[in-house]
């Protein structure tokens, strides 16, 4: 409101009109004034983990009577049995006692740690340098900066199933369409490329193609990475190759990288230390760009560089240790390892292939093995995941269901537990299938005659 107030001013009286808030009515006031309205972003909301989804909705309560055995993680280190050798933690002591890396590193590493990298993955068909290694917070920031630098909001990817479930979360919450393609458990999980090739449209950005798989264990020959790499190149579709599991391959059989294979389609390699040096809380993995034909050219590069200052790159203690633990780790590390689980697999699979109502795939590498459920068998259950939670309430085994991974009537088991572990909880699977499985009609009648 508006006053008259009198202000004296040497000889004479002027009269001036001020705002003031006499009389003013404090609702009205209150109304003016900006109220509290905080909101999670549309990202945020958009971001989702399959995995955690589902599991926060199963009803886990094991049976009291029965230890748990969880093999749901897939984490090497969880039960201490598995511990990376002692080579890698000097490196990293001896990178501590230098202080020499104790500040900030470049966004994109270290240049001597690049190289390193690059000398460690580069052959004659795919040669790297080190500006052709992008060092990352684990794998998994591989795989967000590979797709963030490749696709926009209303691109989609290509993505298998079943697969890792981070693929989806990231670029979901980014607005990417994902279309998932069919891996084919009858062919040891190769991918069934006339679909794959249904799948692209003129928004496709990119394939994934992740090998050795999570969660199948499956690795693709060389034979097979051909024909997908001519998918790729007939249609001009730059590839993610998801590698973490690379080299983690059974006695037999043999790890093919993509990139040295292609003579033309460009290839962001995602690797890290996670899983082949059984230290996935270090969080160091890395980006090898393959782009001989210049396709990808300097703005991929470029993107990728602005992206990885978003974090400013991976630890640094890690990045010291790097050129030791991947020069110096013993051959005998690796190959304890890979007996390990194999014999963990062979153990797995030879136990759960005669029961009745389950059709485990046997697996060639990585840490994992998945197990069909013939669901018209087990009435009692609708589908993988009331299986598997009914699997944890009464025997106190906890397997991944994998809708998880997009593929219901299946389920993931982890093979890193220690043997006789393992060997109890097919003990256990074994029991609660042989209470739960029913024949069907046709089967009772085939047996009565």
């Amino acid at each position: 409101m508006l006053d008259n107030i009198k202000i004296l001013h040497g000889n004479g009286v002027h009269h001036v009109s001020v705002r003031t808030h006499v009389n003013v009515d404090p609702a009205k006031l209150k109304s003016l004034r900006q109220r509290w309205s905080v909101k999670p972003s549309e990202m945020s909301k958009k971001t989702l983990n399959p995995i955690r989804a589902i599991v926060d909705g199963m009803k886990l309560t094991p049976n009291p009577e029965k230890p748990m055995i969880a093999l749901s993680i897939g984490d090497p280190t969880v039960f201490g049995n598995l511990p990376t050798d002692d080579t890698v933690l000097q490196a990293m002591k001896e990178a501590i006692d230098s202080h020499k890396y104790n500040g900030y590193a470049p966004s994109v590493g270290y240049q001597k740690s690049r190289e390193v990298v690059a000398d460690f993955y580069s052959c004659p068909e795919a040669p790297l340098d080190g500006k052709d290694v992008i060092l990352t917070s684990g794998c998994s920031q591989a795989i967000e900066l590979a797709i963030s630098v490749l696709c926009n909001p209303g691109d989609n990817i290509l993505v298998p199933r079943p697969g890792f479930s981070l693929y989806k979360t990231l670029a979901v919450s980014m607005g990417i369409q994902v279309k998932h393609y069919n891996l084919l458990p009858e062919k040891s999980w190769e991918i069934d490329l006339q679909h794959l090739e249904s799948l692209i449209d003129d928004k496709t950005a990119c394939l994934i193609v992740n090998n050795p798989s999570n969660p199948c264990g499956s690795v693709f020959s060389r034979e097979h990475l051909h024909k997908i790499l001519s998918v790729a190149s007939r249609n001009c579709i730059p590839i993610l190759a998801d590698e973490i599991y690379g080299d983690m391959v059974f006695p037999g059989c043999d790890f093919q990288p993509l990139a040295p294979l292609s003579s033309d389609v460009p290839i962001l390699s995602c690797g890290g230390l996670a899983k082949r040096w059984l230290v996935p809380g270090w969080r160091m993995g890395w980006i090898l760009i393959h782009d001989r034909n210049d396709i990808f050219g300097t703005a991929i590069r470029e993107g990728l560089v602005k992206l990885s200052q978003r974090i400013l790159g991976p630890c640094t203690v890690v990045q010291g240790a790097l050129e030791s633990i991947l020069n110096d780790t013993p051959p005998e590390f690796y190959q304890g390892t890979i007996s390990f689980l194999k014999s963990n697999s062979e153990i797995c699979y030879s136990e759960l292939s005669t029961v009745p109502g389950l059709n485990p795939v046997m697996p060639s590498g990585a840490m994992y093995i998945m197990v069909g459920i013939e669901m018209e068998h087990f009435p009692d259950f609708q589908n993988d995941v009331e299986f598997t939670e009914r699997l944890v309430t009464e025997q106190s085994v906890f397997c991944l269901p994998a809708t998880a991974f997009e593929y219901p009537n299946f389920f993931r088991i982890v093979v890193t537990v220690p043997e006789e572990m393992m060997i109890e909880a097919c003990i256990r699977i074994r029991e609660f299938c042989a209470r739960h499985y029913r024949p069907r009609s046709q089967d009772s009648h085939e047996l009565d005659q």
